[in-house]
């Protein structure tokens, strides 16, 4: 973790206060997420503990997949079409479909994924105002939400599934002895 900001919640260069506050605990989040995947084989990424399991690059696959699902949901501010879902899917629901195509890639190919994701919710958020985190809308069950916490709910399951993550790492290690 190189960058010396890293522990600050801060104003960040082209963005509101509150978004900087958004984006620096997101940052945060991701420069751990990458220090755990960085220098894994195809191999690792791979790693199925079971039949049932998801492997590190599925679970990679679904972060970028989730913040996707959240850029339609709050950016373009509508439901999923048929075309989104077929782009979302397998990474976003996972499952014996992610299985069976989310393998074979290198660490690159799941960082590209990740990055260009974030690129994209970065530029967003430098066009809106401090008010837009607030806006309500019903979500999970029709329970008042605000875009902050569905934005916080992003690296809050990038945060989940590092702990997935660490946990196969260690199980790949046992497995190897």
């Amino acid at each position: 973790m190189g960058n010396q900001r890293l522990f600050l919640i801060d104003k960040k260069e082209g963005l509101s206060l509150e978004f900087s506050k958004l984006i620096s605990m997101m940052n945060y989040t991701r420069e751990t997420t990458l220090a755990e995947i960085m220098n894994l084989s195809v191999e690792q990424l791979d790693f199925l503990i079971n039949e049932k399991a998801n492997s590190i690059g599925m679970l990679i696959a679904h972060m970028a997949s989730l913040e996707k699902a959240y850029q339609i949901d709050t950016f373009e501010k509508r439901e999923f079409t048929e075309e989104d879902i077929q782009m979302l899917n397998p990474a976003m629901d996972l499952g014996k479909a992610a299985q069976e195509q989310i393998k074979g890639n290198s660490i690159e190919f799941y960082l590209e994924q990740l990055e260009q994701t974030r690129k994209k919710t970065i530029e967003e958020f430098r066009t809106l105002q401090d008010s837009w985190l607030f806006e309500q809308t019903p979500f999970w069950g029709g329970k008042p939400t605000n875009n902050y916490f569905k934005w916080f709910h992003v690296f809050e399951d990038e945060l989940n599934h590092r702990g997935q993550i660490r946990l196969i790492k260690k199980i790949i290690n046992l497995s190897a002895k």
